[in-house]
């Protein structure tokens, strides 16, 4: 079954409030109209099995349970399986009393995904899915495995909101678009990206997506000079172009952590002719960001340094320290933090229940690793 809507402000809102006597206040975040959880669910990893897909099914009801209001996908994670993992989740919650309006859900397009296992004959499964059907060219594919073209993403966009069994997403994001500059120039990357973004103005205009934005890896975080380079300005202005000065472009998503801090540390963002760091570039341009990775795939979760303990006081391990220090950034959102495992929503979210850490606080790890 469809399940129709879409977030909103007053759902969000409701959402948040049903917590209000075991979760703070300041976990929740209002911003492009809605009220988002500090901690968000990512479905990234995993086997592509049924029994992951459980994990995954039950790990999401829970943590929107536990005061999580933020839900992240792709088509391609775990060869579609995390997108259905999120739909059948949703079914549960609704089952549960949870309203589509409560619930922030983003996914993204543009890696060529396989369906449920991989094709025996992959050359055979891209002419058939892909090239016989008018939805690719071969030409439209970097390095067999991108693409941003309007045709695709409207497809993949469509084959997303089948896979949630939802109406209407959240949040679209064009998936790692900086891949293609390693294949194509910066002149024919621009023209691509505004293409995509006039397709993606037209899923807003049809009712498919409420916002779109990027997801990324390396483009908001790489030196100027580096070939895979992304100016939030000039992403923004070809949004402009494509949808006017009310566009709606208005988030990112950024890999953001304790070892990859370069959203708070690198100033390789120009904005009216000042250096900013990209965090600071997206609070200019009120842009949403949201951050990958916080516990760098599970890296994180164990073994810190004891200064970092000291400085974000009030939590009970590594994990929580992890997200505690993501959420706690100036600029930040939201901390996505990929869970299938019931323990580990438990402990994750616990981290909702204490105040994000303020700068009297989370500043001493910036003075411990000077000294």
């Amino acid at each position: 079954m469809t399940i129709p809507g879409a977030a909103t402000l007053a759902g969000t809102d409701r959402y948040r409030k049903r917590f209000a006597d075991r979760i703070h206040r300041d976990h929740y975040r209002q911003s492009q109209g809605l009220w988002m959880s500090s901690i968000g669910i990512g479905t990234y990893l995993g086997d592509y099995d049924a029994a992951t897909d459980a994990q995954y099914c039950q790990a999401i009801s829970r943590a929107v349970q536990c005061g999580c209001n933020v839900i992240d996908s792709a088509i391609n994670y775990r060869l579609q399986r995390s997108e259905r993992a999120v739909g059948a989740a949703l079914q549960d919650l609704a089952a549960k009393g949870f309203q589509r309006d409560e619930i922030i859900v983003a996914t993204k397009g543009g890696f060529i995904p396989y369906d449920s296992a991989p094709p025996a004959d992959v050359r055979r499964y891209f002419d058939e899915t892909f090239f016989q059907t008018g939805i690719a060219s071969a030409a439209d594919i970097v390095s067999n495995s991108h693409c941003m073209t309007p045709a695709y993403l409207l497809n993949q966009l469509d084959c997303s909101l089948k896979n949630l069994s939802l109406e209407c997403l959240d949040i679209y994001y064009v998936h790692n678009p900086e891949t293609q500059l390693g294949k194509i120039s910066r002149e024919e990357f621009n023209s691509r990206l505004l293409k995509a973004f006039e397709a993606m103005e037209q899923a807003v205009s049809a009712g498919k997506i409420r916002m779109y934005g990027t997801a990324t890896w390396n483009g908001y975080r790489n030196d100027p000079q580096a070939k895979d380079y992304l100016s939030l300005a000039e992403v923004i202005g070809l949004a402009t172009k494509a949808g006017g000065t009310d566009h709606h472009f208005k988030v990112i998503q950024v890999p953001f952590n304790l070892g990859m801090n370069e959203a708070l540390s690198l100033s390789n963002q120009i904005v009216e002719s000042k250096s900013l760091t990209i965090l600071e570039a997206a609070q200019a341009f009120d842009i949403t960001v949201m951050c990958s990775a916080s516990i760098l795939q599970g890296q994180l979760a164990a073994n810190l340094p004891s200064m970092i303990g000291a400085a974000l006081s009030g939590l009970e391990t590594d994990s929580q320290r992890s997200i505690q220090f993501v959420r706690s950034t100036p600029g930040v959102t939201t901390a996505l933090v990929g869970m299938k495992q019931l323990k580990h929503v438990e402990e994750n979210l616990r981290t909702a229940r204490v105040a994000p850490a303020p700068w009297e606080q989370y500043s001493k790890l910036f003075e411990s690793s000077a000294s």
